[in-house]
């Protein structure tokens, strides 16, 4: 099967100093992928730069069949490429419903017009109970857990494709971890690719198909997960 998103010997740079060397990675449709690493390795660093969000970086990214290589963010945005950044990023002076509607765009289809992703308040609340209580509360008065819910079906009220989670689990408790988890599974089932950075290894074995490991902006090796139960 053809790679859904496809980077190859991505380089990005802070300023001057290079901080990505050469990453090469792949996602497929409605598959799960981790990219690893410490805290500094570039993980975060590889996303933004996929995203468009480095202000300097060389190599080929392709996303459906799409060259993103000289698009802004917005652009790739507007492809059904999604990202949840680490901070979040929410309106903490709108609620939780203001947060949401402002972020909803049209269904997506196939050339057959066939629905591909079509993500509405109510399939959002089924799959974040939490935020259907709190639709009228401010942004800024939720917990780190709950902004993180709601930053998550931010991204999806725009009915994106692939997914790209940083750090999704950092700084949660434990009950919202879990959610987090059986909410990357169920867009799986659903046939949206994910691609996240973690360092939690074990939330990263409970949802992902394959890992990539990444030190100093180097990916390091590939390591089968789902398909081994010895790892």
């Amino acid at each position: 099967m053809k790679p859904f998103l496809e980077v190859s010997h991505l380089n990005a740079w802070h300023g001057a100093a290079q901080i990505l060397f050469d990453v090469s990675l792949h996602v497929r449709r409605g598959e799960v992928v981790a990219l690893l690493g410490r805290n500094g390795a570039g993980k975060s660093s590889t996303l933004k730069a996929i995203m468009g969000l480095m202000p300097r970086r060389e190599g080929e990214l392709h996303f459906d069949g799409r060259d993103l290589t000289h698009m802004q963010s917005f652009e790739v945005a507007r492809l059904g490429l999604g990202y949840v950044p680490e901070d979040r990023r929410i309106f903490t002076d709108l609620t939780v419903l203001e947060n949401l509607t402002l972020a909803k765009q049209n269904a997506r289809y196939d050339n057959r017009q066939r629905v591909l992703s079509d993500w509405t308040l109510e399939k959002l609340f089924d799959l974040f109970p939490n935020l259907a209580n709190m639709q009228n509360r401010q942004a800024s008065h939720m917990s780190g857990g709950e902004q993180q819910m709601l930053s998550v079906a931010r991204t999806l009220m725009g009915n994106p494709l692939l997914v790209m989670l940083d750090e999704p689990s950092e700084g949660i408790a434990p009950a919202i971890v879990s959610r987090m988890s059986e909410m990357v599974v169920t867009l799986k089932r659903q046939g949206v690719s994910v691609l996240l950075s973690e360092q939690n290894l074990d939330f990263a074995h409970a949802v992902c198909d394959r890992t990539y490991m990444i030190e100093k902006g180097e990916l390091s090796e590939l390591v089968k997960m789902m398909d081994d139960p010895s790892i």
